[in-house]
C-alpha cells in the first residue's frame, strides 16, 4: 500500500491499482491521475478538508464513487451524494476496508460550535484522526498520520496523542498553517514521541510517498 501526502490534510492511498482519497481541501492544490479513485473520505465539514472544486474534479474522473463523511458534511455539501458514516461503522469499497472512530472535532474556542469529526483506519494499517486526538482503542496502529499544526493544536497534546497511539511508523499532516521553521520544530517533537514507542518518524512533503 502506498500513502502519498499532499498539501495540508489531503492523503492518497493506492492499493491493488485502486485509489482512496482523504480530505482534499482548500489548502490542497488540484489533484490529478484520478481515474482509479474508488472512494473519498471527508473527516469533517471545514473547508480545509473538502471543497466543491475538488469533488467536482474527482467525480469527473471517477463518476458515481461513494463519498463517506459526517451528517454535517452531507448538509454542507447537499449537491453531492454523501454516504453518512459514524464512529463504530465499517465499510469496504474496492481494495479498501475503512473503520471509523472519534466523533468530535477538537475544540478551537468555546465561542465556536462543536462539530462532528471522523478518524479513519484504512486496511487496518493507516490511521488518520482528522481534526482530533481520537485514539482508536484496541487497534495496533502500524502507520499514523498525525496532525502537526492547527488553531486547535497544542504541540504537547499532539505529542501525547502520538505517545498514546504508539505507531510503528508516523508522519505529519495538517501542516499548511505552519511556517517552514515551525513545521520542522513540530516534526522534531512528534519524531521524539514516535521513537518513545520504538517507531520511526518520516518527513513527508507534498507529493512524497510512503510504502507500507
Amino acid at each position: 500500500m502506498r500513502i502519498t501526502k499532499y498539501e495540508h490534510a489531503a492523503l492518497r492511498i493506492d492499493e491493488g491499482g485502486e485509489t482512496l482519497l482523504i480530505d482534499p481541501g482548500s489548502f490542497t492544490m488540484p489533484l490529478d491521475d484520478l481515474g482509479a479513485v474508488v472512494a473519498v473520505v471527508i473527516t469533517h465539514e471545514h473547508p480545509d478538508h473538502w471543497t466543491a472544486a475538488h469533488l467536482d474534479r474527482i467525480l469527473r474522473a471517477a463518476p458515481g464513487i461513494p463519498i463517506f463523511s459526517t451528517a454535517g458534511v452531507a448538509a454542507a455539501a447537499s449537491d453531492y451524494d454523501i454516504t453518512v458514516v459514524a464512529p463504530g461503522d465499517a465499510v469496504t469499497v474496492g481494495a479498501f476496508s475503512l473503520r471509523f472512530f472519534g466523533g468530535e472535532h477538537a475544540v478551537i474556542h468555546e465561542s465556536m460550535p462543536e462539530i462532528e469529526n471522523l478518524g479513519v483506519l484504512v486496511n487496518d494499517e493507516l490511521y488518520y484522526p482528522g481534526d482530533s486526538y481520537a485514539v482508536p482503542n484496541g487497534v495496533d496502529v502500524s502507520t499514523l498520520a498525525a496532525p502537526l499544526g492547527a488553531p486547535w493544536l497544542k504541540i504537547g497534546e499532539a505529542m501525547d496523542f502520538v505517545l498514546a497511539v504508539a505507531p510503528r511508523r508516523c508522519f505529519g499532516t495538517h501542516d499548511m498553517t505552519l511556517s517552514t521553521i515551525g513545521r520542522t520544530m513540530h516534526r522534531q517533537r512528534l519524531q521524539w514521541a514516535t521513537e518513545q514507542g520504538g517507531g520511526k518518524f518520516f518527513e513527508l512533503d507534498p507529493a512524497e510517498s510512503l510504502d507500507v
